[in-house]
């Protein structure tokens, strides 16, 4: 009798998996696949196996039965993928979609972007039989925004807007009857009403008529509608603010721990307004220290669901632009009732620490309390009494700094990320225009008060997170994460800064926190520290809310959330009322309600960030705008496809060189190398090099400025002039 050979067996296996398989395609044709996906399918969880099927989906791709849609994934040939993702404009019409199952971004061209507008969630056709996949857009699932400002353009029978956006590339068409009497060459925030199927351009209505481009109150009004942020409050909300009882009641301090007789005080910039953060300190009897950090009570005058609630979620953020605050809440709460002011009662929910010498911490508690602010400080006040080691509160002050550096340097130790980015800060003249850029040092002022915020962030969340681990509980609670970098865009600074000589450990595997701290000290005060610590930045991850809790690599922290500002953050006012209410044995929030708050909250958070920048944008080239001819010193600051960006070295007022106007080579743009090359010379310009440019326009309303490379700097020679 014979017997079956071990390869008819193994041959039997692999033809019933290829069926299998295939039915899985079969049945999901649209959605691309990898092999561990359809591993899962199969409920097959050994490595033999998984490859086995890795090795099928190779083998159907060269039998034409698959296609391989990106790297690893694949779909049924004969049936177009739709996938839905994001969608983001370049300035020149065309646009990527971002879609979660794909490792790259889908390439969309502008002639196949139909209707989408940038940002918009879309669903999207994959076009194969290409080099790459590219994307058809066949439907607006979610405008990401409807309002727009930009400039009104009129030749009295037609109107549009002319958007502030270059990631806007339709105008929007405004019938006579809904101009709002808005003239020519104002600018305005209109509304888009409609996109008939027949039309070219979106139909809008003006909403509001700002004024002319160029008016400081002109341009900062723009920038914030353009953002989605609300110039002024509703009056009923003013109205439900201005109604809250400003007396604290006996009744209330009685269930609140006293804090009223201890040394307390703040320390905020010179300008600030709302002082939501306070300090106290006193020695205790054993030689350790007990500080407490006192945060505003915000939710104690702001309760769920009334107008301001449901104001301040929609703003989620105030923003902080150059010459203005807009405040997430009114100034009745912001700048008053919930300000700690100096020799003012006032009702703030605390974390009282005891500490000894070194900064270890024996014991904690999270409780509401009422304080009594002895001093208002600012950062310059402590820092002359740091650096003076006089004058008042000075031992107070004293051991506060000890403490916060020891502090400072377990968060290091611990694989903490030291970031030190330099940020510029303006002095306005009576117009209200740029006379001087400053340049903000973290000094140990500042260190101090940003080590105790840690601490008290860091320690609420322990005080969910930590104890759903040792009791069995699951509470939800508002988390500020931080993922770890991506590997590739780890790799990709890895080869950059081998250029330089320089290497970083554990790049394929574990953290690379402590390596990159000993990089950052390694280059500072070297000509390659700018462009090292700028693409460093860029490879890490954006820090988020959420509900999930992944910790937080920048500061190494397991857990850590946002406590410490609710009068200009609404997750922390979310974290102070889940604390309140489970600390009463509430059950636990639901999971998908406060999950949908916090990513509006992190979305809000990043258009206020990206209001801001154009703010400072605009302050810095109305700082410029005599300059025009002149010449600077600058750092090449960013590389794209069309053109340099370089930051003037003494004010960091940043413009664009552009590749179609270097006339000595023709230049193109080398990602791998974050630089430019000249097609005949060879000549490298890249990221952080230094060069030598002249001021050659500045445009004002649009917030730019074009600069002309008169050359680059090299270690040997002062100045390669450019032929």
């Amino acid at each position: 009798m014979a017997r079956n050979r071990p390869g008819k067996k193994k041959l039997k296996l692999r033809k019933s998996l290829e069926r299998q398989v295939m039915k899985i395609f079969q049945g999901q044709s649209s959605k691309p696949m990898n092999y561990r996906q359809v591993s899962k399918k199969l409920n097959i969880s050994d490595e033999p196996s998984k490859l086995l099927v890795q090795n099928i989906l190779m083998d159907f791709t060269y039998k034409k039965k698959l296609i391989e849609v990106d790297r690893g994934k694949y779909r049924l040939r004969g049936h177009a993928a739709v996938v839905e993702g994001r969608i983001q404009f370049t300035r020149h019409g065309s646009a990527y979609v971002i879609v979660d199952d794909l490792d790259e971004d889908l390439f969309v061209h502008r002639k196949n972007v139909g209707k989408a507008l940038d940002g918009d969630t879309v669903k999207v056709a994959v076009i194969t039989g290409r080099k790459k996949p590219e994307g058809q857009v066949l439907e607006v699932l979610q405008r990401k925004k409807e309002q727009f400002t930009g400039l009104i353009e009129t030749n009295g029978k037609y109107t549009f807007l002319i958007s502030d956006s270059q990631r806007m590339h339709r105008d929007i068409f405004i019938p006579q009857s809904k101009t709002k009497n808005a003239k020519n060459g104002q600018k305005a925030i209109v509304r888009m009403t409609d996109w008939p199927q027949e039309a070219d351009n979106p139909f809008g209505e003006v909403l509001e008529v700002l004024g002319y481009p160029g008016e400081n109150e002109v341009e900062m009004n723009a920038i914030l509608a353009d953002y989605g942020f609300p110039l002024r409050f509703p009056d009923h909300v003013e109205k439900e603010a201005a109604a809250i009882p400003t007396k604290i009641t006996d009744e209330e301090i009685a269930q609140r721990e006293d804090f009223r007789d201890v040394l307390t005080f703040t320390i905020d910039p010179d300008d600030a307004k709302d002082f939501d953060d306070a300090l106290s300190f006193r020695s205790l009897k054993d030689g350790k220290i007990e500080i407490g950090v006192h945060i505003a009570d915000v939710t104690h005058y702001v309760t769920p669901g009334s107008n301001l609630d449901r104001e301040a979620l929609d703003r989620a953020t105030s923003v902080y632009l150059v010459d203005r605050v807009i405040p997430m809440l009114p100034e009745v709460l912001s700048n008053q009732l919930c300000s700690l002011r100096p020799n003012e009662t006032k009702l703030t929910y605390s974390v009282i620490f005891t500490l000894d010498e070194q900064a270890n911490v024996y014991d904690s508690r999270v409780v509401k309390t009422v304080i009594h602010s002895d001093r208002r400080f600012t950062y310059n006040e402590v820092q002359a009494i740091l650096e003076a080691e006089k004058g008042e509160l000075h031992e107070a002050l004293s051991t506060l700094n000890q403490l916060a550096k020891k502090l400072r340097d377990k968060r290091m130790n611990n694989g903490a990320i030291a970031f030190e980015k330099t940020e510029v800060k303006f002095r306005l003249n009576e117009a209200g225009e740029p006379a001087e850029i400053l340049f903000k040092v973290q000094k140990d002022a500042h260190k101090l008060i940003e080590e105790f915020m840690l601490l008290a962030n860091r320690t609420v969340a322990e005080s969910i997170g930590k104890a759903k681990k040792e009791k069995g509980e699951v509470k939800t609670f508002v988390y500020r994460i931080h993922d770890q970098p991506n590997p590739d865009k780890v790799v990709s600074f890895v080869e950059f800064i081998r250029q330089f000589g320089y290497k970083l450990t554990n790049a394929k595997g574990g953290s690379i926190s402590k390596s990159l701290n000993q990089l950052l000290a390694e280059i500072r005060g070297k000509a390659e520290q700018n462009a090292i610590e700028t693409l460093a930045i860029r490879t890490m991850a954006k820090a988020e809310y959420s509900t999930d809790n992944i910790g937080h690599y920048g500061l190494a922290f397991r857990h850590y959330s946002h406590f410490t500002s609710p009068i200009r953050r609404y997750p922390d006012m979310m974290a102070h009322r889940l604390l309140f209410d489970y600390g009463r044995g509430k059950a636990s929030a639901d999971v998908a309600y406060l999950e949908d708050q916090c990513e509006h909250s992190s979305d809000r958070e990043r258009n206020a960030a990206e209001a801001e920048r154009d703010s400072t944008k605009y302050f810095q080239v109305l700082f410029m705008k005599d300059s025009k001819g002149q010449e600077f010193d600058g750092i090449v600051s960013g590389v794209t496809d069309w053109g340099l960006f370089v930051e003037i070295t003494q004010n960091k007022c940043e413009g664009m060189v552009r590749l179609r106007d270097l006339g000595d080579d023709y230049y193109y743009y080398d990602d791998q190398q974050h630089g430019i090359v000249g097609h005949n010379t060879g000549r490298l310009i890249q990221l952080g090099d230094e060069v030598r440019i002249r001021v050659a326009n500045i445009d004002i309303p649009n917030k730019r400025l074009d600069f002309h490379l008169i050359g680059t700097y090299t270690e040997h020679d002062p100045l390669v002039v450019l032929d």
